[in-house]
C-alpha cells in the first residue's frame, strides 16, 4: 500500500482530497497541516518527513495571502520556495514521488492566448516570485516531480471568491467587481480528483502541467454566475482593475492551456459553470 503525505490538508485542495480519500483504499493517506508539518521550519520538515516515510507527497500547502506577501516576503519565500526545495530533496533522496501545486501568478498576464507550460514566466508579485522560485527548486532538486499550475481556486472549504461573493450579495444591494482580469476558475474538488487520478494511473510523466476548469471569463462574469446560481437580487457592476488598486499586481490574463494534461493523462476538465453549480449545491446542503 502506497503511503501518501498530504501537506496543507486543512486548506481548500487538501480538504477536497480528504473527501475523496475513501475512494482509494489502495492508498494510505497521512494528512498534515501547519500545526504538525510547518513548512516554515526546515528542520521540522526533515524530521517529520523521515518519521512518516511517504511513498508520495502531495504538496497543497502554500502562502496564498497574495497582498500580504508584498510586505511579508520572508515568510512567503520560506513556505513557497525554501520549503519546496527541502521537500524535493527529501523526495529525490528517498525515491518518493512529489506532486507540487503552483499557480498562474508565475505569468505576467500579458499573453494574448492561453499560457502553455513552457511559456516564459514573469511574475509581477511577491507571491508569484516565490511560487516560481518553488517550481525551479522543485525541478532542480527532484527532476522527476510533477508540478500542476492552477488558477482561481474555490471550494466549499476555506475562504475564496465564491463564498465572499455570496456573503457580500447577502449584505449589500450592489457590488463592483473587476471585469478586465480574465481566466478560468478551478473547483478544488475537480483538481483533487485530477491529482488522485494521476496517482492511481500507474503512469508517471514528470514535468509541469496546467489545470483549471474550462471557460474564459472575468471576475465580473464569475460574480454574475454566482449571483444567478444563488438567485440573489444584488446588482453586480463591472469595473476596471485600475479602480480597485491592490498591493499586489494581478495578471490581467491568466488562462491556462490544458492540452498537455489532456493528452498525457486523458483528463477532461469540466466547464466552470457545471462545477460552480455542484459546489454551490454542496455548500447549500451543509
Amino acid at each position: 500500500m502506497k503511503r501518501i503525505l498530504v501537506t496543507g490538508a486543512n486548506g481548500q485542495l487538501g480538504s477536497e482530497i480528504k473527501e475523496l480519500a475513501g475512494n482509494y483504499p489502495n492508498f494510505e493517506f497521512i494528512f498534515t497541516d501547519i500545526a504538525d508539518f510547518p513548512l516554515d521550519k526546515e528542520q521540522e520538515i526533515t524530521s517529520n518527513f523521515k518519521a512518516i516515510q511517504p511513498d508520495i507527497v502531495i504538496n497543497c500547502a502554500a502562502y496564498t495571502a497574495v497582498d500580504k506577501a508584498e510586505t511579508d516576503s520572508v515568510v512567503a519565500d520560506a513556505i513557497n520556495h525554501l520549503a519546496i526545495a527541502t521537500l524535493a530533496t527529501l523526495c529525490h533522496d528517498s525515491g518518493a514521488k512529489l506532486v507540487h501545486v503552483s499557480t498562474d501568478y508565475v505569468f505576467d498576464g500579458t499573453s494574448p492566448v492561453a499560457y502553455k507550460e513552457d511559456d516564459q514566466p514573469n511574475p509581477k508579485s511577491v507571491y508569484g516570485v516565490t511560487k516560481l522560485a518553488g517550481e525551479i527548486a522543485c525541478l532542480k532538486n527532484c527532476p522527476e516531480s510533477i508540478i500542476i499550475r492552477t488558477a482561481w481556486v474555490y471550494s466549499e472549504f476555506g475562504n475564496n471568491f465564491v463564498k465572499t461573493m455570496l456573503r457580500l450579495m447577502s449584505e449589500r444591494d450592489s457590488l463592483n467587481v473587476v471585469n478586465d482580469q480574465v481566466g478560468s476558475p478551478t473547483y478544488a474538488a475537480d483538481l483533487a480528483q485530477v491529482i488522485l487520478t494521476i496517482l492511481d494511473s500507474n503512469k508517471w510523466e514528470p514535468g509541469i502541467y496546467h489545470y483549471s476548469n474550462e471557460g474564459e471569463i472575468s471576475w465580473f462574469d464569475f460574480a454574475v454566475a454566482i449571483k444567478e446560481n444563488a438567485q440573489k437580487s444584488c446588482i453586480v457592476r463591472g469595473i476596471p482593475a485600475s479602480n480597485y488598486p491592490t498591493p499586489a499586481e494581478r495578471p490581467a490574463y491568466s488562462l491556462l492551456d490544458k492540452s498537455k494534461i489532456k493528452t498525457v493523462y486523458g483528463i477532461e476538465p469540466i466547464d466552470y459553470s457545471v462545477s460552480l453549480k455542484i459546489m454551490m449545491k454542496r455548500l447549500g446542503s451543509e
